[in-house]
């Protein structure tokens, strides 16, 4: 049966290279140190542009269900996934998007890795969920040599069928981010093995084959590695006790559960299982980012496309120079945390802990805060058509707050950053090098700020801490479309207001067709 196009329609956004279609990305890859991957991501991003973008929307469609017993009463804690998950999980583990860094070993490696996250989470954010904690997972594990050598095997296959991943449950209800409140205690068995009892408010992918948790010993907060099955193949004591139903993020189950002597072995030193889990928070709060960032590129390429094939007024809406305002600006805050996020990852590659340190919790903090803003101007750009369902853009709307909850919300992060300016000035210094590579002046400016923080004004020193960073990335290496209009924006006069309201004299057009999925 043939197909009628309505007029003055866009047609479906599908079937492109996610990855060659995105110039800033490509480019950021090429700087970073990740070009000897770009083939890889190149194949990946042809996939991704494919079938994967329905088993997206399937896999939300159809949400997880949490199977706590057997038709015959028996418990078994299981939760059903639609096959388009079990799909999407083949892909991303298939291309190693979960252990590339772990496998190769060598420079640029997180680099590729960021950007094929990248891409992977603009085709359904949900699945990367188990993607990310596997990934900094192994992060932690190694420092329980013994216990590395037994799951980084499996925890690094590119076989989703027969592998393993890595889940996190830390959260509990009295504590939220206060991790060092959590109640749920660990007795010793003998060797580094013990027998965990409490409750977990969050557990994100739940059917994960094993767990990084924190409990309380007599030392302390200790960071325990728990399997859902146990050696001899039974199952290990962890209670589904339901799935959160949540704003987004619908593919991917997050369970409140039930710890009733479930067995687990320690990681790391006893008494000190915040400083031992924090490796594994630092790469998931990379990942926060890298999946915002790649929100807000799936939010650009659905408004540049519409705009392209859709006319109002006798003109398209590209061509109508307060339309074109508002994209460039959609374009501007897409490539700067684009450039922010591949910039992060380059210092997971080279071990630059300083930098790395500071700037992924500004980082963290600013891209994943302007993800809800950017993905509903998107929405706008689309008008009724964005706002339904048939669209990508409710789905992204939904998720976009994400990424700024989880792994520490606004407050947690803005927090973090003082306490690493306070005990580690050797950061601040990093991170002041970064920015007078690009933007001199404004680091001279920022320096006084950084030594003497103060808590209320906290939110405003890491706002622009974040634009100084994205500022000097952009004038180093952007087009000066870009360049000039982000600094013209973001770092100079009283911006603040809405997209759209960038100075005039702007190449607005020049933004756009550089983000235009062409």
């Amino acid at each position: 049966m043939a197909v009628v196009t309505s007029s003055n329609q866009a047609p479906p956004l599908e079937g492109h290279n996610l990855f060659e279609t995105d110039t800033a990305l490509v480019e950021t890859l090429r700087r970073e140190g990740g070009g000897w991957a770009e083939e890889h991501a190149s194949a990946f991003g042809e996939l991704a542009g494919g079938a994967p973008l329905e088993w997206g929307r399937l896999a939300n469609e159809h949400p997880p269900v949490l199977r706590t017993h057997d038709r015959w009463g028996n418990r078994i804690d299981e939760v059903e996934y639609h096959p388009a998950w079990h799909d999407l999980m083949r892909m991303s583990v298939g291309a190693g998007l979960h252990a590339l860094p772990w496998r190769e070993p060598r420079g640029g490696a997180h680099v590729a890795r960021a950007a094929m996250f990248f891409v992977s989470a603009q085709v359904e954010a949900g699945h990367g969920c188990p993607i990310s904690m596997t990934y900094a997972s192994l992060a932690t594990l190694r420092h329980a040599p013994a216990l590395a050598a037994e799951w980084e095997p499996r925890l690094t296959s590119l076989d989703y069928d027969t592998g393993a991943l890595c889940g996190m449950a830390l959260t509990e209800k009295q504590g939220g981010s206060d991790v060092r409140a959590n109640e749920t205690t660990a007795r010793p068995l003998g060797g580094d093995e013990y027998e965990l009892h409490g409750h977990k408010w969050f557990c994100s992918a739940p059917m994960c084959d094993v767990f990084l948790m924190l409990a309380q010993t007599e030392s302390g907060p200790t960071c325990f590695l728990v399997p859902r099955v146990l050696p001899d193949g039974s199952r290990n004591a962890i209670r589904l006790e339901r799935l959160k139903d949540k704003l987004g993020n619908r593919s991917n189950a997050s369970a409140e559960i039930e710890l009733a002597g479930a067995w687990g072995r320690i990681v790391g030193e006893e008494g000190r299982g915040v400083r031992t889990i924090i490796e594994m928070v630092n790469h998931t709060r990379l990942d926060c980012t890298i999946g915002s960032a790649a929100g807000m590129r799936a939010a650009v390429a659905q408004a540049t496309h519409h705009a392209a094939h859709r006319s109002a007024f006798g003109r398209l809406l590209v061509d109508q120079p307060l339309m074109a305002n508002v994209l460039a600006d959609l374009c501007l805050e897409s490539e700067a945390a684009t450039a922010t996020a591949l910039r992060l990852a380059r210092a997971y590659d080279e071990g630059d802990r300083p930098f790395a340190r500071l700037a992924t919790a500004v980082a963290k903090y600013w891209v994943c805060r302007r993800a809800p803003a950017h993905a509903a101007e998107a929405l706008e750009v689309l008008g009724g058509n964005g706002y339904v369902e048939e669209s990508p853009l409710p789905r992204l709307f939904r998720e976009s707050p994400l990424n700024g909850i989880w792994e520490g919300a606004g407050n947690v992060i803005a927090l973090d950053v003082l306490r690493a300016l306070a005990r580690e000035p050797e950061s601040a210094a990093a991170f002041l090098a970064e920015v007078r590579l690009g933007l001199p002046g404004l680091a001279a400016e920022l320096e006084p700020q950084l030594a003497a923080p103060d808590e209320p004004g906290a939110r405003r020193l890491v706002e622009r801490m974040a634009l100084a960073l994205q500022g000097s990335l952009l004038v180093r290496h952007a087009p000066a479309a870009v360049a000039e209009a982000f600094c013209a924006s973001r770092l100079d006069g009283d911006w603040g207001r809405a997209f759209g309201t960038l100075p005039t004299g702007i190449d607005a057009r020049a933004i756009v067709d550089r983000a235009s999925p062409h």
